[in-house]
């Protein structure tokens, strides 16, 4: 069983927000964990490796391309009522291999690519602070998977009920970020990176699915999941 990890959430350490949305969030979210019961679900989504093909530190538009059924996968999701979040932990950004202006040129032709395919996301939260640490179960930036900072931002923005949301992604840091947010589960996907040895006992808590469209699959037929 995999339980919420704590963090201090305290005004002590003001997270810093970077986004490039399809729809703009504001920067004044709150620190505590907001939900807003009875509000729209959502499914927080990784990017590299979830909805595109996972490249290493990712820096040519030339180079966004969609897994396969990710784009109908979002739309089924969205069809089904669910807000869909891209939460993206970006330390290219930080560590200056990209600029933020690159970011926004890749996150546009993701949404082209998206569009053409007949479908959105309704936001993208994203992180540039570089991890100093290699373990992606511990909590080093609120705003960094697997912190929740991300969730909880579009959560208080989009007015989401965090309780009745998922994540999905490919990543430990993803999943446990879910976990961390409160949602009610998480997914991992087998289309990315994927687990270190030492991240696999971890990691068997969780739903495992080929892709994304297999994972909507669960979200949408709950029988699925038992």
């Amino acid at each position: 069983m995999v339980t919420r990890r704590d963090f201090p959430l305290t005004g002590k350490e003001e997270p810093q927000s970077h986004r490039n949305p399809a729809r703009s969030i504001s920067a004044a979210a709150p620190f505590e964990r907001p939900s807003v019961p009875g509000g729209k679900p959502a499914v927080f989504l990784d990017r590299d490796g979830t909805i595109i093909e996972h490249v290493h530190y990712l820096s040519d538009v030339r180079q966004v391309r969609l897994l396969p059924g990710a784009a109908e996968a979002i739309g089924r999701l969205r069809a089904a009522g669910f807000a869909c979040v891209v939460v993206t932990n970006q330390s290219a950004v930080g560590r200056g291999m990209i600029t933020e202006a690159q970011l926004g040129l890749i996150h546009d032709e993701m949404n082209r690519q998206l569009a053409d395919a007949g479908t959105a996301v309704d936001a993208i939260e994203f992180c540039p602070e570089p991890p100093a640490i290699a373990d992606r179960s511990r909590i080093e930036h609120i705003d960094r998977k697997p912190g929740p900072g991300m969730l909880f931002r579009a959560t208080h923005a989009l007015g989401l009920d965090l309780d009745a949301s998922w994540m999905i992604g490919d990543m430990l840091s993803d999943v446990l970020a879910g976990v961390n947010a409160g949602c009610r589960g998480s997914i991992l996907v087998q289309t990315g990176k994927g687990l270190d040895e030492a991240e696999k006992e971890t990691a068997a808590a969780f739903h495992v699915t080929e892709d994304l469209a297999a994972a909507a699959d669960l979200i949408l037929a709950p029988s699925l999941l038992s």
